[in-house]
């Protein structure tokens, strides 16, 4: 089994074993398809490679804390059902594992409470890649686990980012340091 690291920032991804390969996408969908597909292309194969997606995401729900794999991911900011209409699949909704977390991915940094409270009907968590990474992966017919720890409210708070993303940052180690050990 052979892993690639992807992650939006080096912030997240300061504290990824320096042993495993990482890509740092930059921030939003385009970002981390175009990067994440840049890296699997650059494989010769790719049997037996996992991409694990870890980062920072928003709590769209009162009490949600901590390290969550989400099983579905949506694209939160296309507008699923006109383009259905026209009689193409948007693919908004991705399974990715067998969690009843649902995160939602947009090019929106989410501080703003209505649209937190919208996007709380149908998710748990919000960030701003990890639809764009599950979808190259798939492109690439490469499982993807996506880990994600929360960092702030998905609100006013999530201005405070900068100054959280540290503690994210160890935890998200620590669980591929943990998940490293137990798969060999």
């Amino acid at each position: 089994m052979h892993t690639l690291v992807v992650a939006a920032t080096a912030a997240e991804a300061a504290h990824v074993p320096s042993d495993l390969p990482l890509v740092v996408t930059g921030l939003g969908k385009t970002a981390a398809a175009v990067a994440t597909a840049r890296a699997l292309a650059a494989y010769d194969d790719v049997a037996g490679l996992t991409v694990v997606n870890i980062g920072t995401a928003g709590a769209l729900r009162d009490g949600l804390t901590g390290l969550h794999e989400p099983g579905v991911v949506i694209n939160h900011d296309i507008n699923a059902d006109i383009v259905r209409s026209l009689g193409y699949d948007p693919e908004e909704r991705l399974v990715v594992g067998e969690s009843d977390v649902v995160l939602a991915t947009g090019d929106v940094f989410v501080t703003d409470p209505l649209v937190r409270d919208r996007l709380a009907l149908a998710a748990h968590l919000v960030d701003m890649e990890g639809y764009a990474v599950a979808f190259a992966a798939r492109s690439f017919g490469v499982p993807v686990r996506l880990v994600k720890h929360v960092s702030d409210e998905a609100d006013e708070s999530a201005m405070d980012w900068p100054s959280r993303v540290e503690a994210s940052a160890v935890v998200l180690g620590r669980w591929l340091e943990e998940w490293l050990s137990a798969s060999s």
